[in-house]
């Protein structure tokens, strides 16, 4: 059992290395914009499926394009991860937002407050 555990947790980092590579270097799909990171990858026992959490910076209308972009790109990402990772079956690709990198920079930005004096949330439009 164990065994098959660390085999889905390599699969996943190289799944993982192969769908940011693909983003930073091969994406043609002009939907996918603004700074695109994959954060995680979260593969199923039986290989068969890949949850991509991924982290878009950019506005609300900016992260939906990419989303559009990422789910049209799926089917291509799938073959590509199949073949260099030489998977007898390619897992099914889906992508989710991850927003634990824009979590954090409002969090620093409400401690840059706090430690500047400032009441926090001055100033700031999302509340």
């Amino acid at each position: 059992m164990p065994n098959e555990n660390r085999r889905a947790e390599r699969v996943a980092e190289a799944i993982r290395e192969e769908v940011a590579t693909f983003l930073a270097e091969d994406a043609k799909d002009p939907r996918i914009t603004g700074l695109v990171t994959v954060t995680g990858v979260d593969v199923t026992r039986d290989l068969r499926h890949a949850k991509v959490y991924v982290s878009v910076m950019g506005s609300d209308t900016d992260r939906a394009a990419t989303f559009d972009g990422l789910a049209s790109a799926a089917t291509h990402l799938r073959s590509l991860v199949g073949r260099a990772l030489r998977l007898r079956l390619a897992p099914e690709i889906s992508f989710h937002m991850d927003d634990s990198i824009a979590r954090a920079a409002r969090i620093e930005s409400l401690l840059a407050q706090l430690k500047d004096g400032s009441p926090p949330g001055a100033g700031d439009s999302d509340d």
